[in-house]
């Protein structure tokens, strides 16, 4: 016995011999609505643009982080290394001064006392580190 074969817009499965339009996931009819994908490239850039920014702004506060600890790093290089004849007590304030042979010392004379080149002023703190004032 010849199977008669359907027109195109019935859904019918020749295997199992039965109707299928309605366990499909899509339309079948012919006056269904259109099926069209959503524009998912707009999404996509307004949050790549969202992710960038918050990156961005992330890093541009780990660079800050960064540069002060360098800052601080190049002070205490700098204080560390400069001679001085006396044991600095923490919390105290000290002045740093530059000599004419470009050789730096750690004083306690301020520099409304003196007339040496001061750099600028310190304060030790508990863990050994130089603040600037």
């Amino acid at each position: 016995m010849k199977k008669e074969k359907k027109p195109d817009q019935v859904v019918f499965n020749t295997e199992t011999g039965r109707y299928e339009a309605n366990i499909k996931p899509y339309a079948t009819d012919l006056v269904a609505p259109v099926i069209t994908s959503t524009d998912s490239i707009a999404w996509k850039t307004n949050n790549i643009n969202k992710v960038n920014k918050h990156i961005q702004a992330k890093y541009n506060e780990l660079k800050s982080e960064y540069d002060k600890m360098m800052e601080q790093y190049e002070y205490n290089n700098l204080v560390y290394s400069a001679s001085f004849n006396f044991e600095p007590v923490v919390g105290e304030n000290y002045h740093l001064y530059i000599r004419e042979n470009d050789s730096t010392f750690l004083s306690i004379i301020s520099p409304e006392e003196c007339n040496f080149n001061h750099i600028g002023s310190f304060y030790l703190d508990a863990d050994g580190i130089w603040h600037k004032i």
